[in-house]
């Protein structure tokens, strides 16, 4: 089963500067995972660029199911977040606010997309806030909601590998990054100097390979994990 994380920025071409479903779509086509977990997503809104970007993206990519997890309303009216497609039936899904800190900076509500695909296996795509009060409350959250087996965590958590806020999630999950034959980088995707895109799973998941591709298309490279449920 091959997994993928991908942080698209709306759909935002990196190099040219404007919305392009076509360089999403092709970027998740060429590494065909069966499961790709999408933060930075757009909902149909009342602004002419707020489409409906997962369905665009289903449509020019194949996927037989989707779901899109609103975060917020930007404007009010504007909704944005996470989305998943999927090859597996989504058989339940819901969206599951994050507790928003007071913080100082910038801080926005984040959520989590919690899926039930077939066979059992539970996927949740989440992405992290932008302060430490934000990614605290996030992996508390993970953890409340997250299964013990056949359980994937994937998504941008905004902060390096080795904080100290992500101890808990690997207390009890193995981070796919554990794979790598050498140092992988996601963000930028044009001159990569940190790791914050991460796919976790639990301990009876086995990880068989692990890449970060050099691929620009949006600000951030995909990850991507082949694993093997025990």
């Amino acid at each position: 089963m091959k997994i993928m994380v991908f942080n698209t920025q709306h759909c935002l071409n990196f190099i040219e500067r404007k919305i392009d479903f076509e360089i999403m779509a092709e970027t998740i086509k060429r590494f065909d995972p069966d499961v790709v977990g999408l933060n930075e997503m757009r909902g149909k809104g009342e602004a002419s660029d707020y489409e409906d970007q997962t369905a665009a993206l289903q449509a020019l990519t194949g996927y037989p199911y989707a779901f899109f997890a609103k975060a917020l309303d930007v404007g009010g009216v504007n909704p944005y977040g996470n989305a998943m497609l999927s090859k597996l039936p989504i058989e339940s899904a819901q969206v599951i606010p994050i507790p928003t800190p007071k913080a100082e900076g910038r801080v926005e509500p984040r959520c989590i997309l919690k899926a039930s695909l077939a066979g059992g296996i539970t996927v949740l795509v989440t992405h992290f806030g932008l302060t430490p009060e934000e990614r605290e409350s996030a992996v508390r959250t993970v953890l409340s909601v997250k299964e013990e087996k056949k359980c994937i965590l994937m998504g941008d958590f905004n902060t390096p590998p080795d904080s100290a806020v992500l101890e808990p999630i690997r207390s009890c999950m193995k981070d796919a990054a554990d794979a790598f034959e050498s140092e992988k980088l996601s963000f930028r995707s044009d001159k990569p100097h940190v790791k914050i895109d991460y796919i976790f799973v639990t301990p009876d998941v086995e990880v068989i390979t692990a890449d970060i591709p050099a691929v620009v298309a949006s600000d951030h490279r995909p990850h991507i994990a082949c694993v093997e449920l025990l």
